[in-house]
């Protein structure tokens, strides 16, 4: 996999270049990407979907029509569920459900690494970087997901790194 080309792609979706500007709706701002040769392109998935073709890295977007659409559902999720959610208790519940939903799965998709990871990596840390130690063992899916995916190469760039304990703190043996 070539890392130094997904750390491109990330880039231009993540951080728009200056040519590029945001949307307002509401509250949120929608990122909007103007295209060489086409009209420009609005949402964060829209755009990252784009990229990822245009960077002939379709394997990020599944393999089989079943992962697929999960990838498309789960970046769905990305901005329906986690963006614009501030409210502690609103992420507590989403880091709950995906903590389940993670139990017996590497990535989103199960089993391979795809854009829906990289795009929930994004959406969700600023939630986990303030998440403390208890809150990281509460969550361990997560936070094992999270970890593996901010180790991914090329995947982190200017985003803190989160620190996770290897063991855990706490038994229920007294």
């Amino acid at each position: 996999m070539a890392a130094a080309a997904e750390l491109k792609l990330l880039e231009k979706s993540l951080r728009l270049s200056k040519g590029n500007k945001y949307s307002a709706q509401g509250e949120r701002q929608i990122p909007v990407l103007q295209t060489n040769n086409g009209p420009s392109l609005t949402g964060l998935t829209t755009i990252a979907t784009h990229l990822v073709k245009e960077a002939n890295k379709e394997y990020l977007l599944g393999s089989t029509a079943e992962e697929k659409a999960t990838v498309q559902q789960w970046l769905e999720y990305r901005v329906t569920r986690v963006d614009g959610h501030s409210n502690k208790e609103d992420i507590h519940t989403l880091l709950k459900d995906l903590n389940l939903y993670l139990e017996d799965k590497v990535y989103l998709t199960g089993y391979n690494f795809t854009l829906a990871d990289i795009l929930l990596y994004y959406g969700l840390h600023r939630f986990i970087v303030d998440l403390t130690v208890q809150e990281k063992e509460k969550y361990l899916n997560v936070s094992r997901w999270f970890c593996h995916i901010q180790h991914y190469p090329g995947i982190r760039q200017h985003l803190s790194s989160v620190v996770f304990i290897k063991n855990r703190l706490y038994t229920n043996s007294h």
